[in-house]
């Protein structure tokens, strides 16, 4: 198995992610394959070189095809299902089971409410399950063992949701990056998602800046926004000098780093999820990617 390193100096989204694991290598056919077995709207993945202050990126287009609005939203518990019966690779299942657990768990948290009863946005459901599902699929081409990142920036100011105005980090971000260091970046705008730091919190085994690694290759993901600094993240396929004591099948024990549990646990809501609608409560979140 190889390791990998996110070099978050520009922040990380879910697509970004994606897009860099695809300039590393990752097979783009062998993600769509297995996404579209699953049971979601049409789409399409398509993915374009583009220039960040002169550095030559990927940046991912997802196409949803689709009635979004006729199919409203998504609970935690129906993504959890929906991968749980799945023909994903085990590993694939594992990892993204605790992405979209520990962002269920800030969402509800902010929102004073079981995790279970959080409701995703359709859109914005769809753009994250084919993120997360994505990377965690790119990940398993690669045959990525171990995950390390840089501190990450959040950039500053405001980010329009669904309530209206709110700071930057976002609620959910800023849950999300607890016990996950910092990188000093002033930007004005939102450079790290709910989706991109769910990623770290879930799946990164170090943090910490490039020390006593070889770098193999490196992918170079774009994002949306253009800033003054190249707005990309770096993927670089590392290979370190001394085995890490934090790894057990490429997944993270150390739980003191960031404060979960293991991704080797079996990822179900702290407690058994209700089978609410969306009349009888819950709480509708943007994720974005």
């Amino acid at each position: 198995m190889k390791a990998l390193y996110f070099d978050c100096f520009s922040g990380i989204s879910g697509d970004m992610v994606l897009a860099s694991l695809i300039d590393l290598g990752a097979d783009l056919s062998y993600i769509e394959e297995h996404l579209k077995q699953l049971p979601v709207d049409p789409f399409e993945i398509r993915v374009e070189t583009v220039m960040k202050r002169g550095i030559a990126a990927k940046k991912l287009r997802l196409y949803i095809k689709g009635d979004h609005q006729h199919h409203g939203h998504r609970r935690a518990a129906e993504i959890f299902d929906m991968i749980d019966k799945s023909e994903l690779p085990p590993r694939v299942k594992r990892r993204s089971r605790a992405i979209f657990h520990v962002i269920a768990l800030a969402e509800g948290k902010i929102h004073g409410i079981d995790p279970g009863d959080v409701h995703f946005h359709e859109v914005g459901a769809m753009d994250s399950i084919l993120d997360i599902i994505g990377v965690c699929l790119a990940l398993e081409n690669l045959d990525i063992g171990e995950i390390l990142a840089s501190p990450v920036p959040t950039g500053y100011g405001k980010v329009r949701m669904a309530h209206g105005m709110y700071p930057i980090p976002a609620p959910a971000t800023a849950e999300l990056l607890t016990g996950i260091p910092l990188a000093d970046l002033t930007v004005e705008g939102e450079l790290t998602t709910p989706t991109g730091a769910g990623i770290l919190k879930a799946l990164v085994n170090e943090f910490g800046p490039l020390r006593s690694l070889t770098m193999e290759r490196i992918g170079y993901g774009a994002g949306e926004r253009d800033f003054d600094h190249p707005n990309v993240l770096r993927a670089i396929l590392v290979q370190k000098q001394h085995a890490s004591l934090s790894q057990v099948d490429g997944e993270r024990i150390d739980v003191q780093r960031t404060g979960e549990i293991s991704a080797t646990e079996e990822f179900a809501v702290a407690a058994p999820i209700p089978d609410h609608s969306g009349e009888n409560g819950g709480s509708h979140q943007d994720i974005r990617d």
